[in-house]
């Protein structure tokens, strides 16, 4: 459908790829990865005719199309939201023309034979047109616009009243309804909440076309992907499937390349001794020569860089209270919109919240009461004993100071820190050497934010709030942040749509829905589960109303057909969730086992005191304890909910089987 041949692409003397050869065929869904910078977007830009290549080709079959989403916000419109979706691609209205041209030439053209293949070529451009027509696809229009995250009442809205991720989100909606045979799509999770995301997940995994796309998304490049193209700096390397498949293979390829790199090196020391032993001695001359142009002629081996498990070692915040922050009876409006009534919530130490639910819910509105940045309408915010909070949001990057350095903006917020353990910070932030020396003016959006996020974790607070953390994050800098957040001795509540950090990192989930919190205690994993038994509970309370009109309605046996069908669906339906219930209850006493044999050993550890080197290593080894012990006790609670569940349905079985007819 679409192949390159030896693409190569420079600006200056910094080559972003070289000799790059893709084919692409139907069902095919590439992800490209690799560092910002590195020429996942030119690479785009090229395949899609935006921009050329210095060198190579690109091909594609004859009347397939391609649809690109790109990274830029585009214009807003007068137009309606439904309006700019069903509008006519330039590729039908190219069609059109090239249909009205057939027919003016076959008007003057008077050649039978030429007459006849004018005619042809118009009646194929006619077929194709046909095929492609819009009208009477509105429903499927708004199908898609609703996967999207928009509303029914949003459909006849101008498209300039809304906000530029939602306008983005318009025409990602508008290029899925075209439905090009090649979709090339730029972050185009970058503003989807999580329930937008797993619906575009589901589209892809049925999209008949092909795919190249970029993401910083791990979750979604693991349930999309089919092929990764990793635009690395020794190279564009390529794998048959998803990112976590291809990391595997990068490490195990790295052992291999360090393997053959310590052979290599081996083998010029002994090349080295022989040439530096005999250089002196006139009748080894020849041989010596040889031995240095074969060294001349060695290709070294070059290791790429492996982001590895940084331990951060930030200043200890003050221990705060076990009741860290409260909401009570807290209402707020915008206008006529009511967004929150009569709405309580209670942080504890440790906590580690991720607040979850479509955009537009009020989850930045609820976190910005949070913070106390946003007052609440009535109700009140009560802040713990000895709790000090740190916000962080994207207008923070504006706030860094351009004239600073990177150690300087760091040190201002971290008082009596030492130069060397602020470096220790800005390396595990991915920031190296006289890198800590740059000036923020110099600095890209990514790497401001690496900035602003270490700034946020080294001023001592107990409390962190953050939106939307891993905007303008890479891969690497996302799992820099997981790790950091993991090692920060506080409690947290974020907002990202990143499954991948909500996995690492929570242990609490908070769903937002219509001004209701729903609070699902334990991790990201749990949350997913209790929502799929609740929607399995709807099905059930679905069967048994079902069963009753159909009961009430007709007692023949027709009826009673009816009903024992309603019931064995209903009794399929309880064991289902049973075995859900079970297996996830198993899964957490199997974590448990594991988490409770190292907090055994650590208490032996503590037995013998003496056996540590200084205090440092045994207030290290405390704190991780403790960790250990809440992270176990969030768990019993979770598997005791789950057992209590399983037995409850299976008593509902038992009672079923009693009465049954």
């Amino acid at each position: 459908m679409l192949n390159t041949f030896k693409l190569s692409k420079s600006y200056g003397d910094r080559v972003l790829f070289r000799d790059l050869t893709i084919s692409l065929a139907n069902r095919q869904r590439i992800a490209l990865i690799g560092a910002n910078g590195s020429g996942k977007s030119t690479l785009l830009d090229i395949i899609s005719g935006e921009t050329s290549a210095d060198s190579g080709t690109v091909s594609k079959s004859k009347n397939s199309t391609i649809g690109y989403l790109k990274q830029e916000i585009v214009q807003s419109s007068k137009e309606s939201l439904i309006a700019y979706v069903l509008k006519e691609s330039s590729d039908l209205s190219d069609l059109r023309n090239k249909i009205d041209q057939n027919y003016e030439l076959l008007s003057s053209e008077t050649d039978s034979s030429k007459r006849d293949q004018i005619l042809g070529e118009a009646k194929h451009l006619a077929a194709t047109l046909e095929a492609s027509d819009l009208s009477g696809r509105e429903h499927q229009a708004k199908e898609i616009l609703s996967g999207l995250g928009f509303k029914s009442t949003d459909f006849a809205r101008p498209l300039r009243e809304f906000s530029g991720g939602w306008v983005t989100r318009a025409l990602l909606g508008q290029l899925l309804f075209l439905n090009p045979d090649i979709l090339l799509l730029d972050e185009p999770t970058n503003h989807l909440d999580l329930e937008a995301n797993i619906w575009f997940e589901k589209f892809l995994l049925s999209f008949s076309g092909a795919v190249i796309f970029t993401s910083h998304d791990r979750t979604f490049l693991n349930q999309v992907a089919t092929m990764i193209l990793g635009i690395e700096p020794e190279g564009v390397v390529s794998f048959k499937g998803n990112y976590d498949d291809y990391l595997l293979s990068r490490t195990q390829s790295l052992q291999a390349r360090e393997a053959a790199a310590r052979r290599q090196d081996r083998e010029i020391q002994k090349q080295m001794l022989f040439i530096n032993r005999f250089r002196s001695k006139a009748r080894k001359a020849t041989q010596v020569q040889s031995r240095i142009k074969q060294l001349e002629k060695v290709e070294r081996i070059e290791l790429p860089r492996a982001t590895k498990r940084v331990h951060y070692s930030f200043p200890k915040p003050k221990r705060s209270g076990q009741e860290v922050i409260t909401l009570q009876n807290v209402k707020k409006s915008y206008g006529d919109n009511v967004v929150y009534r009569e709405l309580n919530l209670t942080f504890s130490r440790g906590d580690r919240v991720a607040l979850v639910g479509p955009n537009g819910a009020g989850k930045s509105t609820l976190l910005k009461m949070l913070a106390g940045v946003l007052p609440p309408d009535d109700g009140y915010r009560k802040i713990g004993h000895n709790v000090t909070s740190g916000y962080y949001a994207q207008y923070l990057l504006d706030l860094l100071r351009e004239e600073s350095t990177l150690l300087e903006e760091v040190q201002g917020v971290a008082k009596g820190e030492s130069e060397t353990n602020m470096r220790q910070i800005l390396g595990g932030f991915l920031f190296h050497g006289d890198d800590v020396r740059k000036r923020i003016s110099v600095l890209s959006g990514g790497e401001k934010a690496r900035v602003a996020l270490a700034k946020l974790l080294v001023q001592g607070s107990n409390l962190l709030l953050m939106d939307e953390p891993t905007n303008h994050l890479d891969i690497a800098s996302r799992e820099v942040l997981a790790d950091a957040l993991n090692d920060y001795d506080g409690t947290i509540c974020f907002i990202t749509h990143d499954r991948t950090l909500i996995s690492q990192v929570a242990n609490k989930v908070i769903e937002i829905d219509n001004g209701v919190a729903a609070v699902f205690p334990g991790n990201y994993e749990g949350y997913l589960y209790r929502k799929e038994i609740r929607g399995s509970r709807v099905s059930s309370e679905k069967y048994d109303l079902l069963a009753n009109v159909v009961t009430n309605a007709d007692v023949q046996e027709t009826g009673s057909n009816s009903r024992r069908s309603f019931k064995e669906g209903r009794r399929r339906d309880l064991k289902k969730q049973e075995r859900q219930a079970r297996t996830r209850a198993d899964t957490i006493n199997a974590t448990l086992n594991g988490i409770e044999a190292e907090i055994s050993e650590m208490e032996t550890l503590f037995s013998a005191p003496s056996q540590f080197n200084d205090a440092q290593d045994l207030m290290s080894l405390g704190e991780k304890y403790k960790k250990l012990k809440s992270k176990a006790q969030s768990l019993w609670d979770e598997w005791d909910v789950l057992s209590t569940e399983a037995d409850e349905i299976n008593a509902q079985l038992d009672e079923m089987e009693e009465i049954a007819p």
